[in-house]
């Protein structure tokens, strides 16, 4: 059985060689970055499981670093810092990351939430559904290579909108409340503000826009929350 791969990005070499006994601990290969560009470049040239994320680097930043991982990259991202604020949790999950702890914290609350994201993307992977394709007026979702097309041309969505979108998608119609949204795609364990939702939203309506799409397919239910609405269907 092939060993899990993590990828601990943190220019503090007392943490990296904290992250890095906790996991090998656990049985996990942990290979080092210290500092974004450096993680960038191992990314191109290996694949892992699973990035550890420091948000306070110099030069760049975690939430940069998470942004450009998210142009071409889907790898589960938990993201470590010191910062409370509910809003640099939504900011953080807004650019991608998966999930957020925040330093000190305890080991076993860290292997619990690399284990959770690890089964979250396992079951992702394993469970697509096998229809070939969600159709709209000018604009296709391929489930299975997690892709949508605007006018045959790809949309690049990070993992956590093309999962709104798509989960939104299957059931056209349906107003889905931020909660059930957030319970759906973070897990009800997630602690943070249900505005990451409309973080996401945001971003998916401009990427499609920006793609060439002549309507916006997501609908805003007021006092609700969102549902997925076809050119022409609009009440």
């Amino acid at each position: 059985m092939n060993r899990i791969k993590v990828l601990v990005v943190d220019d503090e070499w007392n943490m990296r060689n904290l992250l890095r006994i906790y996991l090998t601990r656990k049985g996990m290969e942990v290979k080092e970055a210290t500092n974004g560009q450096e993680a960038l470049e191992q990314l191109r040239n290996a694949a892992y499981d699973l990035i550890l994320l420091d948000v306070m680097m110099p030069d760049m930043d975690g939430w940069e670093v998470c942004r450009k991982i998210r142009e071409k990259d889907m790898t589960p991202i938990l993201m470590l810092t010191a910062r409370t604020e509910v809003k640099d949790k939504v900011q953080g999950l807004g650019l991608g990351a998966d999930d957020y702890l925040t330093k000190p914290f305890d080991p076993d609350e860290l292997i619990a939430r690399v284990y959770a994201l690890l089964r979250r993307s396992a079951y992702q992977q394993q469970h697509m559904v096998t229809e070939e394709r969600l159709e709209a007026p000018g604009m296709i979702i391929y489930p299975e290579g997690r892709q949508v097309h605007v006018d045959q041309q790809p949309v690049e969505l990070t993992q956590k909108e093309f999962d709104l979108f798509l989960l939104l998608a299957r059931s056209p119609h349906r107003a889905f409340s931020r909660e059930i949204l957030v319970e759906a795609l973070w897990g009800h364990d997630y602690l943070g503000d249900s505005r990451v939702v409309d973080t996401h939203i945001k971003n998916i309506r401009e990427k499609i826009q920006r793609a060439g799409l002549s309507y916006n397919p997501i609908q805003t239910v007021w006092g609700v929350g969102y549902k997925f609405q076809s050119q022409g269907e609009a009440t």
